[in-house]
């Protein structure tokens, strides 16, 4: 990303974060690597296909700056960042089930070459060693807020399946979504480092403000990119949306404001799950204004993201919030 896309008042760049992060980020990996042995080795296998595969590792990195945005010095949050990691793994092994994902993060996913059954059942695995975790950090805000925050990703991930080939979808039922899939959990990780912090509720409420849209603004951008991106810069097939019947927000928008064939193509394209006319759908979604508008509204996501955290006091590790909600939109995977 070059610094042109960023905020003019915020030149901190991707080497910036790297450099503030890196050692911060190497506690967490080694947290989730400590805790990821069990004598089951197909769970070893497994689990460290995907969370050792690579990855943005942006949850977790956001309880790391938010703890230290707070002045936080302590040792818990890289243990509750291995947390929020693993919580993620685990959604991630149950959707790739439930979506029939052949590709995940560039390469094939586990469910794919251990099975379904595999992959559900160390999904669950994850989750409950999450659990066993946070337990470790002694906090009872903290377990409520996870557990609190667990129940609504599953409640997102049924609400999606509700709404598979369901092609008239409306725009609420995409953002109820997004928000209960996505960010929630970036909700959670920011509002962790400020409870591990003990900075108060308006910092509290603040960074849970910053998460939630910087949470929306990534899913919305990950949605657009399905219909801009390349399959090797997006580590998955594109157009995946499409086959698995998901009306993500460029399709409602497209479904609203194209003609009325383009709408019957979209439509049949939506409750049949496929992308056989994935070019010619994705010219509509072009034409119609369907990928602009998407990306506006993520935009203004991160510009609420960034008012969220305005009355922080300045300094680097506020400066890498405010890139990172520049980062949500300016990314290209």
């Amino acid at each position: 990303m070059s610094e042109a896309a960023l905020n003019s008042s915020n030149p901190f760049s991707q080497d910036d974060l790297k450099a503030l992060t890196d050692a911060d980020m190497l506690r967490v990996n080694q947290v989730i690597s400590d805790n990821l042995a069990s004598p089951v080795v197909l769970i070893n296998q497994l689990s460290q296909h995907i969370i050792l595969s690579g990855g943005k590792r942006l949850r977790p990195m956001l309880v790391m700056l938010t703890a230290r945005a707070c002045d936080y010095r302590g040792d818990e949050d890289a243990l509750l960042a291995a947390v929020v990691e693993f919580i993620h793994t685990a959604t991630l092994l149950h959707d790739d089930v439930v979506d029939d994902s052949e590709m995940r993060r560039g390469q094939q996913t586990a469910s794919t070459i251990w099975g379904n059954e595999a992959a559900v059942l160390v999904g669950d695995y994850l989750y409950s060693r999450a659990f066993q975790m946070m337990v470790r950090a002694d906090s009872m805000e903290i377990i409520a807020l996870l557990a609190d925050t667990t129940n609504t990703i599953a409640q997102g991930e049924v609400l999606q399946l509700l709404n598979v080939n369901e092609a008239d979808t409306s725009e609420e039922n995409y953002h109820n979504v997004i928000y209960g899939k996505t960010a929630c959990l970036f909700e959670a990780a920011c509002k962790i480092g400020a409870i591990l912090a003990k900075a108060g509720a308006v910092s509290e409420k603040a960074l849970q403000a910053y998460g939630k849209h910087l949470g929306i603004a990534f899913q919305l951008v990950d949605d657009a990119l399905d219909y801009s991106a390349q399959s090797e810069e997006l580590g998955k097939n594109v157009g995946d949306d499409l086959a698995e019947g998901k009306p993500t927000l460029p399709l409602i928008y497209a479904m609203q404001h194209a003609s009325s064939e383009q709408q019957a193509l979209i439509r049949e394209a939506i409750e049949q799950g496929s992308s056989q006319h994935f070019d010619e759908i994705n010219k509509i979604v072009h034409d119609c204004g369907a990928l602009s508008y998407t990306f506006e509204q993520a935009r203004e996501q991160a510009a609420l993201a960034r008012k969220a955290i305005a009355g922080f006091k300045d300094g680097i590790y506020k400066q890498a919030l405010l890139f990172l909600a520049d980062y949500s939109v300016e990314r290209s995977y």
